[in-house]
């Protein structure tokens, strides 16, 4: 076999293909990370860097693929042609576990989604793993580990080559546009890759969605066919659906009724009331009892770079979004507050129009901070809407102009929009280059 890709995905990939006797190749086509270069070595696992060797790859039986890697790769493409079996780490692990798995996907509220759904099954005593997206790779855990339940996010990438996946439980939480390159700039093709989630779950197994996402709502009936439904909503107008009213969230999945004041979910804002909707929905149908549901929504602590609070300085809170990589996370975001905001946003521009948060922005950001190599897009959009514009490229400067601009009771809110690669890693270089930054202030 051969994995493309030598993150953590591949390596555990890597790992578990080695120990379950198959014949390891590992190609990345950048540099392998210290740590992940002596995980191989020790294990006798061939592997190159810098480069791919086609001729090599090719003559896989079988090809593990980074979820990194675009379709479009001159390499993917041959491998099409010549007909070889590529599939994600997700999909090979699963075939090494008889673990009940929950499978976790949508455009935005995914990692917050996962962790809260992992929290709540611990909370009520399941013996329970948290991989894909976030965390140690699902194919390590299933090589080192032994978890009766495993709660999976999953991106669309992954989706995409995966087959025979069984899950137990399914979760779609929305669908708005977004890493439409890898799609065609086609909006059907990317609906139908976050659809696919549910082809992937067991007949006669469980399927929760959010009701309301006229997406999701199009084709929901085709794609759940021989499933158990449990949508939730923001009304509580139809019978044995899970919603949020009066300042209440009300579950009612399987005939169960739980009731939760949103003032008790220790994650703030709409987004992550619908977050704690899906969630619990999912762990109720798992199992979990309501008193482990009620406790676990108290306690648990949010994802990092997801409306993650710094500090406050003189009155001001600092929030780091970093992770709001698309126009919807940013309207998630700046609906979640009341107070002034102080925005910092910019990066390389993924196809937003930018015109769908003029309301918000005018009502609600005092100052925009564009933070980026080019902020000609953002300062157009935004220049006759808040009353200050600057423009940087430097964070350590954005985050000094925000605590000149900022005033008490004001908040600072990195929320980009934007990818982070002009400047950052990725965004949790920059979320953490934010927070290093305010703390030093």
């Amino acid at each position: 076999m051969v994995i493309l890709g030598a993150g953590e995905s591949g390596i555990g990939a890597a790992l578990l293909g080695k120990a379950k006797g198959y014949e390891v190749f590992v190609s990345d086509a950048g540099s392998i990370k210290e740590q992940y270069l002596k995980e191989l070595q020790d294990n006798g696992i061939e592997f190159e860097s810098g480069k791919h060797t086609t001729e090599k790859v090719l003559q896989a039986d079988l090809v593990v693929k980074s979820p990194g890697i675009s379709e479009k790769a001159e390499l993917i493409q041959k491998l099409r042609a010549n007909g070889n079996l590529i599939i994600s780490e997700i999909e090979f692990a699963a075939q090494f576990t008889n673990a009940k798995l929950i499978g976790i996907t949508g455009t935005n509220g995914k990692t917050t989604t996962a962790m809260l759904t992992y929290h709540i099954l611990k909370t009520g005593g399941f013996n329970v793993g948290l991989a894909g997206n976030v965390g140690t790779s699902f194919a390590r855990q299933v090589l080192t580990e032994n978890f009766d339940w495993y709660v999976l996010e999953l991106s669309s990438f992954q989706l995409d080559d995966s087959y025979e996946l069984k899950l137990e439980i399914g979760v779609l939480l929305n669908i708005t546009p977004d890493h439409l390159d890898r799609y065609d700039y086609d909006f059907q093709k990317y609906i139908a890759s976050k659809m696919r989630i549910f082809h992937l779950v067991h007949l006669g197994r469980h399927a929760v969605y959010w009701q309301d996402d006229p997406q999701i709502g199009e084709g929901i009936a085709k794609a759940t066919r021989g499933l158990n439904v449990h949508p939730f909503s923001l009304s509580g107008d139809a019978a044995e659906i899970t919603y949020i009213q009066n300042d209440r969230l009300f579950y009612v999945p399987n005939g169960i009724e739980v009731s939760a004041p949103r003032a008790d979910i220790s994650i703030k804002g709409l987004h992550n009331a619908l977050n704690a909707a899906a969630a619990g929905n999912a762990a109720l149908v798992a199992g979990v009892s309501p008193e482990a549901l009620l406790e676990a929504l108290k306690t648990f602590k949010g994802a990092e770079h997801r409306l993650e609070p710094v500090r406050e300085l003189n009155g001001v809170e600092y929030i780091n979004d970093s992770k709001a990589t698309n126009l919807d996370s940013v309207k998630y975001a700046l609906d979640a507050f009341e107070n002034p905001i102080v925005w910092i946003a910019g990066g390389i521009d993924k196809g937003n129009e930018y015109n769908l948060v003029n309301q918000l922005v005018q009502d609600k950001v005092k100052a925009l901070i564009c933070l980026g190599k080019d902020n000609s897009k953002l300062i157009t959009s935004f220049e006759n809407l808040v009353p200050v514009v600057r423009s940087t490229d430097d964070l350590i400067q954005a985050v000094r102009w925000a605590k000149e601009l900022a005033k008490p009771g004001d908040i600072v809110l990195l929320s980009p929009a934007c990818s982070s690669f002009d400047l950052f890693q990725n965004y949790v270089d920059r979320g953490n280059q934010f927070k290093s930054a305010v703390r030093a202030l």
